[in-house]
C-alpha cells in the first residue's frame, strides 16, 4: 500500500472538517441549526399573522367607532 503524500493527506483532514461542520448544520438524524432556524422561522412567521390579525380586527373595530360616532353627530 502506497504512503499518502502531504497534498491528499491535507485534502482528507479538510473532509473531515467539512464533515463534522455540515453533521453540526443539518443534524445527525435529530435535526441541527437549519432545522431550529427552521422551527424559529415558522413560529416568527406565526407571531407575524397574529399580528396581522390583530392589527386588521382592531382598524374594523375603529372603523364601526368612526360610522358610530359619525352617526351620532348627525342626529
Amino acid at each position: 500500500m502506497r504512503m499518502m503524500n502531504e497534498f491528499e493527506a491535507q485534502v482528507l483532514s479538510d473532509l473531515s472538517v467539512l464533515k463534522a461542520q455540515m453533521t453540526g448544520l443539518m443534524g445527525d438524524g435529530n435535526g441541527g441549526r437549519l432545522a431550529e432556524l427552521e422551527r424559529r422561522m415558522d413560529r416568527h412567521e406565526q407571531n407575524w399573522q397574529r399580528a396581522k390579525g390583530f392589527l386588521a380586527a382592531v382598524s374594523v373595530l375603529f372603523a364601526v367607532i368612526e360610522v358610530a360616532v359619525v352617526a351620532w353627530q348627525r342626529h
